[in-house]
């Protein structure tokens, strides 16, 4: 029985990066977010830089929300702030740590800043 527990834990902490990689948001592709407005889906686009105070603290809550049954299906697009100015200027962003949350094609919510889980989640879940 040792032995087997010794394994499943073994199994467990080799998993536990591919977990959280499963939770990662992904770059930004335009016919990847074009395919998931036209099947109507959940989508946040996150605008973050490295060095930004407020997108290190939104990354914890946005991970444990995509945890949650609701939201495990919502797709995650990344926007870098300070190299991809082309999408920056497209969604018509004015600073890093912006969510933008979107219903298919619709843009339904837009946070700033936020840095607590009650308003982030708010706005996340205006596109369910």
């Amino acid at each position: 029985m040792l032995r087997r527990s010794f394994f499943v834990a073994l199994f467990a902490l080799l998993l536990t990066p591919f977990a959280a990689f499963a939770l990662a948001p992904v770059p930004f592709d335009q016919a990847a977010f074009a395919a998931a407005q036209g099947a109507g889906k959940s989508i946040l686009v996150q605008v973050h830089a490295d060095w930004c105070p407020q997108c290190a603290a939104q990354r914890p809550i946005i991970t444990n929300l995509m945890k949650e049954e609701k939201f495990k299906n919502m797709v995650i697009f990344n926007i870098d702030f300070d190299t991809q100015k082309d999408l920056v200027k497209k969604f018509n962003v004015m600073r890093q740590s912006t969510l933008i949350v979107f219903k298919g094609a619709a843009e339904v919510d837009r946070t700033v800043g936020a840095t607590q889980a009650a308003p982030i989640t708010e706005s996340l879940a205006k596109g369910l």
